[in-house]
């Protein structure tokens, strides 16, 4: 083979498999990053809080947390079931805290706790006060210096075209300690607009992979292994309707870049895969762009289909609400869009507090038929085009309910994560007098999870359960340690560093 250039480490994409460059970096291997797109991040950096869920690690620890590691395995197993190997599940658990202790040797990180509760707050060893999340410290992007602007986000201006802020903050500020830690390694080389193309064996082993930059094919030979951390392929309609996802390319949040072809290069020299049908969903409000985008913390509303009935807890984790959508929709029980129903107290906006992209001016929605105003619930039914008669129902029973400070019809207020944007009150909150509202929503998506089947230290199996020598993957290209379920805030980032890192102890060790 005529290499063009040799490394000891390669890593394609640079959103938490950066994790994986530093430790091999911090250890004293050459290391190549590429990045297919014009910016560093990946979908990490469009995070609102970056946030990993590592539990007992040391952030936790100072802070005086008393939980345990058999008490959240004891929770991940009970959510996840055996849907993944119960070693795979077992080393996220437990060595999460290690990767953390391993990064705050360097000053170029820095973290916080930030309460975040387990989605699944009935089952056993849930942590209701979420001290299993922690967030990177916010990084003034002058620290970071040029590279700051090589980071890709915040979605308001990558969508919407407004300036980068001066501090990152949330996953930006995680990509950008990352960054600025690889910085200070000179055997750390990382090039944008480079593309994984194929993978080359020799042997029996991943010993190379041709990358592409501009037309021009570059064989690269890695003498340790190769960590693919190149996102999901959720912008890939053509792979996502192979593959079953619900949804489409248009509504996901994942950036333009992940489109799957490190999937389809490993696919191609026998790796397996799992959980190809499967995302981290979320409910979606639809801006006037036509997109939906991901949206959480409603303060009011309630949600209900095409036959004005409610449907779901509006207040569950998002991907809990996400698939009971999906669910809906495959039963014929609810189309698209949906509608969420609120009253004036908070004007024409919905109440909701995180759409991750900013809304723009109502006129727009308006314009769009996305916003609807009425000055009875009979005329916004009309408006949006289901039976009035209902939706008057539907909201009496809601405001039944909510004078009850009970939701017995769905559950909405009945575990931790559902109060956790109403400083634990009850999220029923009544629809009041007129003029009522109507916003439109959708399906998005935070990334597909299905990807290549690896082991505990991260290598490809094939579909013998046979490591590929050489090959590595984590993040959203590795098939999701958490399987069909999202147990916690943070568990895809969480999963992407720390599988990223094991993959380089793996490699040279």
């Amino acid at each position: 083979m005529n290499w063009d250039e040799e490394v000891d480490v390669l890593v394609a994409g640079s959103g938490g498999g950066l994790c994986g460059a530093y430790t091999a970096a911090r250890e004293g291997h050459s290391v190549l990053v590429v990045e297919a797109t014009d910016k560093f991040g990946g979908t990490t950096s469009y995070s609102g809080g970056g946030g990993m869920w590592f539990p007992c690690n040391p952030v936790l620890r100072r802070a005086g947390v008393d939980d345990t590691l058999d008490e959240a395995l004891t929770y991940f197993r009970a959510v996840v079931g055996d849907r993944t190997p119960a070693e795979l599940q077992d080393t996220y658990v437990r060595r999460g805290g290690g990767v953390i202790e391993y990064l705050e040797q360097d000053d170029s990180f820095s973290f916080q706790v930030f309460p975040w509760p387990d989605y699944f707050g009935k089952a056993a060893g849930a942590r209701l006060d979420g001290n299993r999340h922690i967030i990177p410290t916010p990084l003034p992007a002058d620290r970071l210096g040029a590279l700051s602007e090589s980071v890709r986000g915040p979605l308001a201006t990558d969508r919407l075209g407004e300036e980068q802020p001066s501090t990152l903050i949330g996953g930006r500020a995680l990509i950008g300690r990352f960054l600025l830690a690889l910085s200070k390694f000179p055997n750390a080389a990382l090039r944008l607009n480079t593309a994984l193309a194929e993978l080359i064996v020799q042997d029996g082993a991943v010993t190379g992979a041709v990358v592409e930059r501009e037309g021009v094919r570059t064989a690269i030979r890695a003498r340790r292994g190769i960590i693919l951390a190149a996102g999901g392929f959720e912008g890939n309609q053509e792979l996502r309707e192979r593959y079953g996802v619900p949804g489409t390319a248009r509504d996901t949040m994942g950036p333009w870049g992940n489109l799957g072809r490190a999937h389809e290069a490993a696919i191609a020299i026998g790796a397996d895969t799992d959980l190809m049908d499967q995302a981290w969903w979320s409910p979606g409000m639809i801006h006037p762009d036509g997109r939906a985008a991901f949206a959480l913390w409603f303060t009011g509303g309630l949600f209900v289909n095409q036959d004005g009935v409610r449907f779901v807890d509006e207040s569950a984790p998002y991907d809990r609400v996400g698939r009971e959508v999906i669910e809906q929709m495959r039963s014929g029980a609810t189309t698209l869009p949906y509608w969420m129903i609120y009253d004036d107290s908070n004007g024409v906006v919905p109440p909701v507090q995180a759409t991750n992209v900013p809304t723009v001016e109502p006129e727009q929605y308006e314009a769009a038929g996305l916003w609807h105003t009425a000055d009875t619930l009979e005329q916004l039914a009309e408006r949006i085009g289901v039976p009035g008669p209902a939706l008057v129902a539907t909201v009496a029973r809601f405001n039944e309910l909510a004078e009850r400070g009970r939701d017995e019809d769905f559950g909405r207020g009945d575990e931790a994560y559902d109060r956790a944007f109403s400083n634990g009150e009850s999220p029923l909150v009544p629809i009041g007098a007129g003029p009522y509202h109507a916003a439109a929503f959708g399906i998005s998506d935070l990334g597909t999870k299905g990807g290549l089947r690896t082991d505990s230290a991260a290598r490809v199996l094939t579909a013998s359960g046979e490591p590929i020598r050489g090959l590595y993957a984590a993040g959203n290209t590795m098939a999701a340690v958490s399987g069909t379920v999202y147990p916690g805030g943070g568990n895809p980032i969480g999963a992407s560093v720390l599988f990223s890192h094991l993959a380089a102890l793996d490699m040279l060790g």
